[in-house]
């Protein structure tokens, strides 16, 4: 049977990241230590996560470099990551030797139902068409258990961005800017319900405000802030 042919915007992601892989991986080696409000909201993740009677592993979806993985095997979480580029996922693996990385797609995650105490996209979600966003949420709620917490972050807006330079190299892909309420939105459809959405305003060469939204699988909302 043939594979039907992969969708261009896939393909453009994956080309922009490994272009920019090892320059990527440099500039933001350490940008978590000067973002208190990142850490604070992965802080709280791995909380909850580490709550739960049965500790399940989690996995950061779009992991790029994998320093937010490796952040959380800091907090205590058994944490793995995949990546569409394959130069992301070489720059990892040499990064974090300790840890494991693997390519894939967030629309087809190689975990088994229900495996997962948590899972993180980092600004990985942000490449994918608005539209195609449900299905994507919805194998996030499938590789979860009952209970088990996603955590997303991007940028605020209503604005497809055409990408053409990025950490020193020419490039093309496209980014998507989202409204909270619409990501919880559709993350309800798919049953994953927001606990706290949290916005922010721009720091540095930041542009719009960012967001954050902390979820849970099958848990009535706990409000938001």
């Amino acid at each position: 049977m043939t594979r039907p042919a992969e969708p261009p915007y896939l393909t453009a992601t994956r080309a922009a990241y490994d272009t920019v892989a090892a320059a990527y991986a440099d500039v933001l080696r350490d940008e978590l230590a000067g973002k208190p409000f990142d850490r604070a909201m992965l802080s709280a993740f791995a909380e909850l996560v580490l709550a739960d009677d049965a500790v399940r592993p989690v996995a950061d979806v779009g992991c790029g470099p994998g320093r937010v993985t490796a952040h959380l095997a800091s907090l205590g979480l058994t944490a793995s990551g995949v990546d569409l580029s394959p130069g992301m996922i070489e720059q990892a693996r040499r990064d974090h030797p300790g840890l494991e990385f693997s390519v894939g797609t967030m629309s087809e995650l190689a975990v088994d139902d229900g495996a997962l105490g948590g899972v993180v996209a980092w600004y990985s979600v942000i490449h994918t068409p608005p539209g195609l966003l449900p299905v994507v949420f919805a194998e996030f709620a499938r590789v979860l258990a009952p209970g088990g917490h996603l955590l997303l972050a991007f940028q605020v807006g209503d604005e497809k961005l055409h990408i053409q330079h990025g950490y020193g190299h020419e490039v093309s892909l496209h980014a998507y800017r989202l409204l909270p309420d619409g990501v919880t939105s559709m993350l309800a459809e798919a049953g994953v319900l927001a606990l706290s959405t949290l916005v922010r305003e721009p720091e540095g060469p930041e542009k719009t405000p960012q967001a954050y939204v902390l979820a849970r699988k099958g848990s009535a909302a706990a409000g938001t802030s």
